[in-house]
């Protein structure tokens, strides 16, 4: 049988993952594979969109394979971006954020030396980026716990990503404060 994927706009680096025994369709009114430049979609249906991705994996070897294509195709940041006040304090690995506010949106770019680090901030940055602040202000992150992400990662990956998350929240909350 063969993979069939119907959608009409975006792509999905995932679906060379999946088992070319299975068949999956797949319908997507507005992809964010990197936020919603657009403005369609809000963080919480973002966040869905990326609990039913992982869903369709059936084990965690997919799913860090998929995290891996996710922080392969991450935005990066730009080099000059790459210092000390962009690196996220607490993690095991380098991971560098850098925010800038466009048409009161903040628009996230970031790199990591570690693949699967860079997958984990790949993530948070397609649920929270061309967002508004306070929309990052208030969102919550249970969808990390519904991927089940926290309990796959080692203690030191799992203080990063809630680094990471704490950082993103600063930018939102910093940016906030310029728009008041």
């Amino acid at each position: 049988m063969l993979g069939i994927c119907c959608f009409n706009q975006g792509s999905y680096p995932f679906l060379k993952l999946l088992k070319p025994t299975d068949c999956y369709c797949i319908f997507v009114e507005n992809h964010s594979l990197w936020g919603d430049k657009e403005g369609l979609m809000n963080i919480k249906e973002i966040q869905d969109e990326i609990v039913n991705e992982f869903s369709m994996f059936e084990d965690w070897m997919q799913r860090y394979e998929y995290m891996i294509e996710l922080g392969k195709s991450l935005p990066l940041i730009e080099d000059e971006f790459k210092t000390d006040d962009n690196i996220i304090k607490g993690c095991q690995s380098k991971v560098w954020v850098h925010a800038e506010l466009e048409d009161n949106k903040l628009v996230f770019t970031a790199d990591s030396d570690a693949i699967i680090t860079k997958g984990i901030i790949a993530i948070l940055i397609r649920a929270f980026s061309n967002q508004k602040p306070l929309d990052i202000i208030d969102a919550d992150t249970k969808f990390i716990d519904e991927i089940g992400l926290k309990e796959h990662l080692s203690p030191t990956r799992a203080n990063g990503l809630v680094s990471m998350i704490k950082q993103i929240k600063l930018y939102a909350v910093a940016y906030q404060t310029q728009i008041n």
